[in-house]
């Protein structure tokens, strides 16, 4: 089943903000939090890692909107989409420098906030797709927060983390396993491995990632994912067995 794509509320106005929250849930996003302070979207966004975050330009806290913006792009990986009552040129030419997806002005209507988050998917799709066809081998996936999109039958598709049980090198291509599919990318192992939270997985063998969560066995030489054993390197043995011990 696909999952609903999880979207952050930045906004200080709580009646728009719950406006926003009611439209965003009606054609089947999920509102991860309404957050009215820049400080408080980024505790919110290292606990919950949304997609994709609405943000308002005008915020009443410590941080305005803009400078919440310049620090999750620091920080984090996550598209953002300004909201804004003010779209002055000053205004606008400032939040403009942040390389936001998609600004959107108060008023605007239900059918105006779909077709922006839906550009924004959109796009980050398409850049992807761009990459691929001049020879990006790294824009055959793309992460997101707790997921990564990859490529799959000319699309990009959304796959969990939880759900990848190991990657397998081959070539200059690598596989990736899930729960109910295989995935084919055009890219290393050790790109995959870059990009990858090291909190989930780990390099087992030169030709093996493997995801923490999902080891059935770990034996002498070799571990055990999904009843497929895979080889393991003493020196990765001992930094496996150092990161089960802090789990």
């Amino acid at each position: 089943m696909k999952q609903p794509i999880k979207i952050l509320i930045v906004e200080d106005e709580m009646i728009i903000a719950a406006n926003i929250s009611l439209q965003l849930t009606s054609i089947g996003y999920d509102v991860t939090g309404i957050m009215p302070k820049g400080e408080d979207a980024l505790v919110h966004i290292t606990q919950s890692k949304p997609d994709l975050i609405l943000l308002d330009i005008n915020l009443k806290g410590e941080l305005s909107g803009i400078e919440t913006a310049q620090i999750i792009q620091q920080e984090h990986n996550i598209p953002i989409i300004y909201v804004t009552a003010n779209a002055d040129t000053s205004h606008f030419n400032e939040a403009k420098a942040t390389k936001p997806y998609a600004f959107i002005s108060k008023p605007f209507k239900k059918i105006d906030l779909q077709r922006a988050i839906e550009l924004t998917v959109k796009r980050i799709q398409s850049e992807n797709e761009e990459k691929a066809l001049t020879g990006d081998e790294k824009a055959s996936s793309f992460i997101l927060s707790d997921c990564i999109f990859v490529r799959h039958q000319e699309k990009m598709v959304r796959v969990n983390i939880k759900d990848i049980f190991y990657i397998e090198a081959e070539r200059n291509y690598c596989r990736i396993y899930c729960k109910d599919k295989v995935y084919l990318l055009a890219t290393t192992l050790k790109d995959m491995g870059e990009k990858l939270p090291n909190q989930h997985f780990i390099r087992v063998h030169r030709s093996f990632i493997v995801n923490l969560s999902n080891i059935d066995e770990i034996a002498t030489s070799h571990i055990v994912i999904s009843k497929k054993a895979i080889p393991i390197s003493s020196e990765s043995k001992k930094l496996l067995l150092q990161l089960i011990q802090k789990v």
